[in-house]
């Protein structure tokens, strides 16, 4: 999942990754994305074994307001927009993740547009999910799509 509406694009020139005042995070209409996100999951019956993060403020607030469980952080997630030169290690990293789970493991991972690209080759929009899986080949595959506009 891309994390919920932010508005704007990339972070501040002041980004630090533990102030959330120096970084770009969500605004209200972000927020209750969020939560429409969760309450649609949890409407369908859908229960996630993990819930994981990019260390970005605008994430883990999208992680916990979905509510479908404690977020943890993974730096695999981290945006790589202002440092591309950390995108395939960490696109690698994620694949990894996914790689050594269980395929009966259901994980949502909130990050940015630009690790989610890297990962599958297609453009997300602010809170928009993909269902993902790994082919044996070792590439991403998209097999579907959810999108619940902000209000």
């Amino acid at each position: 999942m891309r994390h919920a509406l932010a508005p704007g694009g990339g972070d501040p020139a002041d980004f630090q990754l533990n102030a959330c005042s120096t970084q770009r995070n969500l605004n209200d209409r972000g927020r209750e994305q969020a939560r429409s996100v969760g309450r649609a999951f949890k409407a369908a019956g859908i229960v996630f074994t993990q819930v994981l993060t990019s260390q970005w403020c605008r994430c883990r607030e999208t992680a916990a307001l979905l509510d479908l469980g404690a977020p943890s952080d993974f730096p695999g997630l981290n945006s790589f927009f202002q440092d591309r030169s950390t995108a395939d290690a960490q696109t690698e990293e994620v694949k990894a993740l996914l790689k050594s789970m269980p395929q009966s493991e259901k994980v949502m991972l909130v990050t940015h547009q630009v690790n989610i690209t890297a990962l599958t080759g297609q453009g997300v929009s602010s809170g928009e999910v993909f269902l993902i899986k790994l082919g044996p080949d070792g590439k991403v595959e998209v097999i579907g799509e959810f999108l619940i506009p902000p209000p």
